[in-house]
């Protein structure tokens, strides 16, 4: 899955021109927030008036006191890409948890808490982003096929990258070198889906168009090529 990016080639430049399209209205939006939020706190002085900016060659424009800021839209893409990352970053926290008793490796031990620490929080902010817009934190699961086996089930729900059954139990069953070996190539295969998966949504049209969701999958895209990076090292290096 690594081969299908150029990992040479940051997400954040490919980007470049879609990030500067959608600078604009998220500028506005940071605007208006604030005016709102200042109007908001002033509320006891009678008068106060609440401005749009308006969009480039056109004038701003006097809201009423009553206006309340709207989140901006999101797609299917948007809510299926973050209920995806939730259980992709699981996958990953519950590997780190595999490091209890199978592995010495200091610096590997501080990877394995740095990422454990990162996603959880991103977990969280996931989380938060599909509530605050009235969406499950979980993916729905497909009830329309009742003879499925859960084996074929599992395949079906796994996001690119993720490690599969047998994966993660020899994961479970190593020691030493072993373990760190199986982990480094299995986070660097888990990474790398997590890759494919930002790709795909900037990939969908009207999909990333909010700001939060745009800043937050650049992100994941810049700190897990990193990652790869240091876990590649790792690779390298004679025991």
């Amino acid at each position: 899955m690594l081969k299908q990016l150029n990992k040479s080639t940051p997400l954040s430049r490919r980007l470049s021109s879609r990030s500067a399209t959608g600078l604009v209205p998220a500028i506005g939006l940071i605007l208006l927030l604030s005016l709102i939020a200042f109007g908001q706190s002033d509320g006891t002085k009678a008068g106060h008036v609440i401005i749009q900016p308006g969009a480039p060659g056109q004038p701003s424009r006097a809201l009423p006191a009553s206006t309340r800021a709207k989140l901006p839209p999101t797609s299917k893409k948007d809510i299926e890409f973050m209920q995806g990352m939730i259980m992709h970053h699981a996958q990953a926290v519950e590997m780190v948890a595999f490091m209890n008793g199978r592995t010495e490796n200091k610096a590997l031990r501080l990877l394995g808490a740095r990422i454990s620490q990162s996603q959880s929080d991103e977990m969280n902010f996931m989380k938060r982003w599909l509530e605050n817009r009235g969406q499950p934190t979980s993916m729905k699961m497909d009830m329309e096929m009742p003879d499925m086996d859960m084996s074929a089930h599992q395949h079906h729900m796994m996001m690119p990258g993720m490690l599969t059954a047998k994966q993660m139990d020899a994961l479970k069953q190593a020691k030493g070198t072993e373990f760190d070996r199986l982990f480094l190539t299995g986070m660097i295969q888990h990474h790398g889906g997590a890759l494919v998966m930002v790709d795909d949504l900037f990939k969908t049209a009207g999909a990333g168009q909010d700001a939060e969701l745009f800043n937050f999958a650049t992100d994941v895209d810049s700190g897990q090529r990193a990652e790869i990076r240091i876990m590649e090292n790792m690779l390298g290096e004679k025991p």
